[in-house]
């Protein structure tokens, strides 16, 4: 768990970080409330990626694919927000491209996980103290790429904390 500052560029920021590990065929699940930073993240990731933008909330277009501009992946972003379920998720073909394209999926949880077997959860929370201007971030791996131990470390340098917590129960 790492707290990130409330201002939109830390959330940002954090996401530019995190595209430095992700590759073709990661799938990464954003979980949090409304308006907690999702999307924010996203425009993170996708500047890190190199992606051609500008990444906005896919809400009413429901997927949105932004082709790499450095030959890397391709970054397709979900928003599962108002999809009533597995048959509708399958009718947008996400499995055609998930192999070769980092997906990220908004409000995918209970949804997406059959799209790859290894998956990063982030969830995005805001703090409970209105006094403390900052936002909590779980990372939550699941899978043999993110659980080994090289990924751990990484994702631990991405959180900015390398002593860190022990990122199997954040």
């Amino acid at each position: 768990m790492v707290k990130v500052g409330w201002a939109a560029e830390d959330t940002r920021a954090l996401g530019r970080r995190l595209a430095a590990v992700l590759r073709a065929g990661d799938l990464v699940v954003l979980t949090g409330s409304l308006g907690a930073g999702k999307t924010t993240f996203t425009q993170g990731l996708g500047e890190g990626l190199g992606v051609r933008g500008p990444v906005t909330s896919p809400t009413f277009v429901i997927a949105r694919v932004h082709p790499s501009l450095r030959g890397g992946p391709a970054l397709v972003h979900v928003d599962a927000y108002r999809l009533g379920g597995v048959e509708e998720l399958e009718d947008l073909d996400l499995e055609a491209s998930v192999a070769e394209s980092v997906t990220v999926a908004e409000w995918g949880e209970g949804l997406v996980e059959q799209l790859a077997e290894d998956r990063l959860v982030v969830r995005l929370e805001r703090s409970e103290d209105p006094a403390e201007e900052a936002r909590l971030v779980r990372l939550s791996g699941h899978g043999d790429r993110w659980e080994s131990a090289a990924m751990r470390v990484a994702l631990h340098r991405v959180l900015g904390s390398p002593g860190g917590p022990d990122l199997a129960r954040c």
